[in-house]
């Protein structure tokens, strides 16, 4: 087998991660003119885009399966040129349910990329000898950011949605050639089980992705109406919430890896959440606007590095194969994204959008509760000799 500790296989693996995010962004400014197209309404445009979250979710729970029989190369190169091929059709979609089976494959082709590339980065970062997830995840929030702002610069260019997309899935379209000889080939034994059924520690952190990725989509979905409904801002800066909070994860990310290797994970999931935490009493009990936004920055911060550790440590255990464990993680944690900002509305029927925000830092309680647990330097399953590699000195 192929060393996984190379320059041009982490190089492989962060395109791979930039383009997941870049195809996603490039998607979002192009909305607006979908509806426009096919003379939707808002209920019709929501079923339509549900369909890019249940292709999604479908894709991953297959591509766990797969990538342990096959590894995740092919899938990791078929998700992403999918992505840049399908792009385009977005564009041109006349009728609804056209636009719905395009919308299903695009996002079946992103959650096959978004589980192959994690498995893929879990093998990568066991070659290395310092972490390395925090950086691979850091470059979806950069893709992210360079989509949505190339797609807005052609469009105010008038270069049109079909052009733009067709010059940003060319741009794709390239990052996954060069990709593509540097990609590890890993496949499994052929024996290997195509379906486990995650339990035990898997599905903690099976758990604490939903929760992670709740939050993550809540304060998307819903930063924006509780800064405008409490007079913090006027309704045209309702996004800097949101703008305050991705900066500061992305930024979380890009140093991440320095700091796990500095103190381990077991210090990166306690005083992330609790600095997570704060960051929710700060921007929900401050009376003062530029304090409460502060408390963005401070969620941002402090969730930043919890999800890559819990791909790790799920790359890192024995209960199950790592890939089948990379994936239960991946669906649960999109599951967070898709099913959160409901929660959050039925919640704020009940309590109040501010109560419901104190019951997101009171899940998120758990991150910093289960951090022993997760990081415990020993095997996850019983009988297992080798314990999983941990770094520094706070793991121990």
């Amino acid at each position: 087998m192929q060393s996984t500790d190379r320059p041009e296989t982490r190089l492989a693996t962060r395109l791979a991660f930039l383009v997941a995010g870049f195809a996603l962004a490039c998607w979002a400014p192009l909305v607006p003119f979908a509806k426009d197209r096919l003379g939707v309404d808002d209920g019709v445009l929501g079923m339509l885009l549900l369909c890019l979250g249940l292709g999604s979710v479908a894709a991953m729970l297959a591509t766990g399966m797969l990538s342990a029989r096959y590894g995740s190369k092919p899938i990791i190169i078929a998700g992403g040129l999918g992505l840049a091929l399908i792009l385009p059709t977005l564009t041109v979609a006349s009728t609804p349910f056209t636009l719905g089976i395009a919308l299903a494959a695009f996002g079946a082709c992103l959650g096959s990329l978004d589980v192959a590339m994690n498995i893929h980065a879990v093998e990568v970062e066991k070659g290395a000898d310092r972490p390395l997830m925090s950086g691979f995840h850091a470059l979806f929030s950069i893709g992210g950011f360079i989509g949505s702002l190339v797609v807005t610069l052609l469009l105010s260019a008038k270069a049109g949605p079909l052009v733009a997309t067709l010059l940003c899935s060319a741009v794709m379209i390239v990052a996954m050639v060069a990709a593509w000889p540097r990609l590890l080939r890993t496949v499994q034994a052929e024996d290997a089980p195509l379906f486990v059924m995650p339990r035990g520690f898997v599905l903690l952190l099976a758990a604490l992705a939903a929760i992670t990725f709740l939050v993550e989509g809540a304060i998307l979905d819903w930063s924006a109406l509780l800064l405008t409904t409490q007079g913090r801002v006027d309704a045209s800066h309702g996004g800097l919430g949101y703008m305050l909070f991705a900066v500061a994860m992305t930024m979380g990310r890009l140093g991440g890896d320095a700091v796990t290797a500095r103190f381990g994970d077991k210090a990166i999931m306690l005083w992330g959440g609790v600095v997570a935490i704060a960051g929710f009493a700060i921007l929900l009990l401050s009376p003062i606007a530029i304090i409460a936004m502060s408390g963005f920055l401070l969620i941002g911060l402090g969730a930043s590095n919890i999800v890559p550790v819990l791909f790790r440590k799920g790359g890192a255990q024995k209960v199950m194969p790592a890939g089948l464990a990379v994936a239960a993680i991946t669906m649960t944690g999109y599951a967070g994204v898709l099913v959160g900002p409901a929660g959050v509305g039925f919640a704020a029927d009940h309590l109040g959008l501010p109560g419901a925000f104190w019951l997101l830092a009171l899940l998120l309680c758990v991150a910093p509760l289960c951090a022993g647990t997760v990081t415990r330097n020993r095997d996850q399953e019983e009988g297992e000799a080798d314990a999983p590699r941990s770094y520094g000195s706070m793991d121990a």
